[in-house]
């Protein structure tokens, strides 16, 4: 298996990340849509097994070719069930995935009640301040300090959530790209095909997850709500790590990621929209994938199932990469969504925590640069969620967000600027993060009582639809376009 989980692309290429901090040994990153999801490799052609070229041979499909090879993919699951010891046959293996997390993990430290309450009361400070920086109220009902082990047992459901649509997309990929005649002879064993994807993806998943849970700061430090609903959750060993060399007092830091917690809890519990918008493009991303069947080919020719005894040889088994997809259109228009709207969370978060303690706190504003630059170096949460869905949240993309919330904020107001989010449909898009005045121009334009009215100003998008369909069908059909005719829809 390669150094970073789930094979990334060559972080070099990107010009952003070297214009925000640079490249080390450990900078990974699919550099947006140009990765691949659970390791997987470069993109084929149009065929969706790759490049045109037939998976079962130069002159058409072989029969005796595929039964050869379900022959030694049945050897393969075989010895995999028996390392592995487990019997989950789901689309992510999440019994390995657990148990390889958890020995990466290895013995955990329980927090002591002191940490505890020095973290409450790091929050409750965070959040009396945040209450003057944004109209959002409080989001979080508790305050909670996590291990790296209740990290992994608190945000495992929200992983399978983003984890199952691309595994579930990848395993039908395999029917549905096979010839007619293939199909029909190995449908009744696609099990076996599923069993090895579900433990390819949960032994690449459990690596991943096991570093992050000894890294993350805090439970939305991926930019995700991987927790439970209204629980603000810090891990404190992790902060202590994160804290050695920065020359900011240790409970300064305390409060500063305190309150980006606070912040993040704030838009995810009163933003209702946000939590399924973000699970949702994952989602749609899912269902674009195609795939290049010729690498589980090349992966069964001469395979010995002998292998899989050894845990060395199943990990560089399994860092090979069984599937390659390759990035459709409606992918790279999801992933730019989605990229959009972590750079416009991230850029809200950052702006509100600077606008409350930044008079308060002489280290806030280092300390945010400091978590921009562990963005831009690819630390473990741009790690994980690159290589989830072949996406990286460019520095890039987040500087501009930033800077289109700071302007909002200065020229409209915190109540304009927190208003957007009432709507997806408010929300900048791509091209504003490009042109941030041209947005705040539109906010603070002849339309600002109908901004702060959100239904106004939706009714009004609705009745510019409404007038240009009519006037289109009024084309169509050779009449005036007035919308008289009774029988047409309005």
């Amino acid at each position: 298996m390669s150094d970073v989980p789930f094979g990334f692309s060559n972080p070099d290429d990107d010009p952003d990340r070297k214009k925000d901090g640079g490249s080390g040994s450990g900078d990974s990153g699919s550099g947006g849509a140009g990765g691949f999801p659970f390791g997987f490799g470069a993109p084929g052609g149009e065929n969706p097994f790759g490049g045109g070229q037939n998976p079962f041979g130069a002159q058409g499909f072989d029969p005796s070719q595929l039964g050869q090879m379900l022959s030694q993919f049945g050897q393969m699951l075989s010895g995999m069930g028996s390392a592995m010891g487990s019997g989950d046959t789901g689309p992510v293996n999440y019994d390995i995935a657990v148990k390889l997390a958890r020995q990466q993990i290895g013995s955990v430290t329980p927090v002591s009640s002191t940490t505890a309450d020095a973290v409450r009361d790091a929050t409750r400070l965070a959040e009396l301040w945040l209450d003057a920086a944004t109209t959002l109220p409080a989001g979080a009902s508790r305050t909670v300090v996590w291990t790296p082990v209740d990290w992994l047992d608190n945000t495992l459901d929200t992983w399978k959530r983003l984890c199952n649509p691309i595994a579930e997309q990848v395993n039908g990929m395999m029917v549905q790209g096979l010839p007619e005649e293939a199909r029909a002879m190995v449908g009744p064993m696609m099990g076996m095909f599923a069993q090895m994807g579900g433990v390819a993806f949960g032994s690449q998943l459990g690596q991943a997850l096991g570093q992050l849970s000894k890294e993350v700061l805090t439970s939305t430090d991926i930019g995700l709500p991987l927790g439970p609903e209204g629980t603000a959750a810090l891990m404190p060993t992790a902060i202590e790590a994160f804290g050695d060399g920065l020359e900011q007092p240790a409970q300064e830091v305390m409060v500063f990621l305190a309150a980006r917690e606070a912040a993040h809890q704030r838009l995810f519990s009163h933003v209702p929209w946000l939590r399924q918008r973000l699970l949702g493009t994952v989602e749609e991303y899912a269902r674009g994938i195609k795939m290049d069947f010729s690498a589980i080919e090349d992966l069964a020719q001469g395979f010995d199932p002998n292998a899989l005894a050894d845990p060395e040889k199943l990990q560089e088994l399994l860092g090979q990469g069984a599937f390659e997809p390759q990035t459709t259109p409606e992918q790279k228009q999801a992933l730019e969504r989605l990229e959009t709207l972590f750079a416009l969370i991230e850029g809200w978060v950052e702006t509100v925590v600077l606008d409350a303690l930044g008079d308060r706190l002489p280290g806030a504003s280092a300390l945010s640069e400091t978590l921009r630059r562990r963005r831009a170096t690819g630390g473990p949460a741009e790690q994980t969620f690159a290589s989830l869905v072949g996406l990286e949240l460019r520095p890039r993309k987040l500087r501009e967000a930033a800077a289109l919330w700071r302007t909002l904020t200065t020229d409209a107001g915190t109540d304009a600027r927190d208003h957007v989010w009432a709507h997806p449909d408010l929300m900048p898009d791509s091209s504003d993060l490009d042109n941030p005045d041209g947005f705040v121009a539109r906010v603070l334009g002849t339309d600002t009582g109908a901004f702060d009215d959100p239904i106004a100003q939706l009714e009004a998008m609705m009745e510019r639809e409404r007038a240009e369909r009519e006037e289109t069908e009024g084309r169509e059909d050779g009449s005036d376009g007035t919308g008289d005719d009774p029988g047409k829809s309005v």
